[in-house]
């Protein structure tokens, strides 16, 4: 004996239909996954370089930063034998 099968309602189809693949979803979960887990190891590592400090002036006026004479004022950039 067959059983008839009911079709699918309309709003089931759509539905089905906006979805996107699950491949996709999981894709997207994956991302999101390995972003908060970087963003989580990079917070706590801490600065990369613990003597640069952001500026906190106006131009130029912070210690640090590309404008600032911070602690690397003393330093040769020229990196020959004077």
């Amino acid at each position: 004996m067959d059983v008839p099968r009911q079709s699918p309602t309309g709003a089931g189809v759509v539905l089905r239909k906006l979805m996107p693949p699950p491949a996709l979803c999981g894709f997207l979960l994956l991302l999101a996954v390995l972003f908060a887990a970087s963003y989580a190891v990079g917070a706590a590592a801490g600065p990369v370089a613990p003597g640069m400090h952001g500026t906190s002036g106006g131009r130029g006026g912070g210690t640090g930063g590309t404008g600032g004479s911070g602690d690397m004022g003393d330093m040769d950039m020229h990196g020959g034998d004077h």
